[in-house]
């Protein structure tokens, strides 16, 4: 009687094992390879060489100024860590975060310098040394945003070991401030950042510890820190101060998702609105790449996403979108391969 049972309780297993395992996913990746091949497959382009570059259902970084960029990614754009910030309003990492998105990109909606960039001002702002009537910038930056200021000194080893370098040829400011505060560590970067960036106001005002490449003592690339006064580093981690410095600046409004992350750090798409806003920079990029009329080379491109433009549901519901990964493979196409 045991057997019966055992024998019926086999035959029932092999026969939902073949079920499952084995004719539902066989049928389904049938369907999948014949009817979806494509989606199936993982949505993958190809660039104009034929080889694959990606999938046009994550999104991938792209900072050339040639090609369009994707919303931000709280994930680095990693496909295997996929979240969100998570960050509330009040928390100011998100404030930074956003501020620093804007100053590159940021212009002016009114005036003589209406449609401008506004960072070349914040250059200027910042090259002056003077923040809220007082001066050394830095040194203030540093005080008002301490875990911004502790946040670059581990940014990366390169950052820290400038950090520790100087903590060695300014000892006695070191040994000033753990007589001050027992606590503070000299082997720690961390401990040392304020006062580190107050030093570096004073000897460099007007200037700002930033990465630079170049040729090592082997003719190999390396990264340094050196003191710069323009540039991106500038125009982002400064414009924060510089708009509390110039509150009545009417600046031009910024398409949300220029600014903010997607839940999952790995949303392919920009709104059209965002790829407009864009669209200046880039095509004046291939306009300079490719030696043509910069009129000519913004219709074309402009032509090129209303062409690619979808809204969800064939137009009846939501914004028009165009793929960052999509668009920027067109540029490819049409115009080669963009200039460093």
């Amino acid at each position: 009687m045991i057997s019966k049972y055992i024998a019926k309780s086999t035959v029932f297993l092999v026969i939902t094992v073949a079920i499952v395992c084995v004719i539902y996913p066989g049928m389904v990746w049938v369907i999948g390879q014949v009817f979806f091949p494509a989606q199936a497959n993982g949505s993958l382009l190809r660039g104009p060489d034929g080889q694959v570059v990606g999938s046009k259902l994550i999104a991938q970084p792209f900072t050339k100024d040639a090609y369009f960029w994707p919303r931000p990614s709280a994930a680095s754009y990693d496909a295997s860590a996929s979240s969100s910030s998570s960050l509330a309003p009040s928390n100011y990492r998100l404030r930074d975060r956003v501020a620093r998105a804007l100053g590159p990109i940021a212009r002016y909606r009114s005036g003589p310098e209406a449609g401008k960039l506004v960072g070349p001002d914040i250059e200027a702002w910042f090259q002056r040394d003077q923040y809220q009537g007082k001066a050394g910038i830095v040194a203030q930056w540093a005080g008002l945003h301490k875990g911004l200021a502790i946040a670059w000194t581990t940014a990366d080893p390169t950052h820290t070991g400038y950090v520790d370098a100087w903590a060695k040829a300014h000892s006695n400011l070191v040994s000033d401030r753990i007589r001050v505060d027992p606590s503070t560590s000299q082997s720690q970067a961390v401990d040392i950042a304020v006062v580190f960036f107050e030093n570096f106001s004073k000897e460099h005002p007007g200037e700002f510890p930033s990465a630079a490449t170049t040729t090592g003592p082997d003719g190999k690339p390396q990264t340094v820190i050196e003191p710069v006064k323009e540039g991106l580093d500038i125009q982002s981690i400064f414009f924060d101060m510089w708009r509390q410095d110039h509150p009545r600046a009417d600046l031009q409004n910024v398409p949300g998702d220029m600014l903010t992350t997607s839940a999952s750090g790995l949303d392919p798409d920009i709104t059209l609105q965002n790829a407009e806003y864009q669209l200046d920079r880039v095509a004046s990029k291939w306009a300079a790449d490719t030696n043509r009329d910069p009129s000519q080379v913004r219709r074309e491109i402009d032509g090129i996403l209303q062409a690619n433009a979808r809204a969800p549901f064939r137009g009846l519901a939501g914004e028009k979108l165009v793929n960052v990964l999509e668009i920027n493979l067109e540029l490819c196409r049409r115009y080669g391969t963009a200039a460093p």
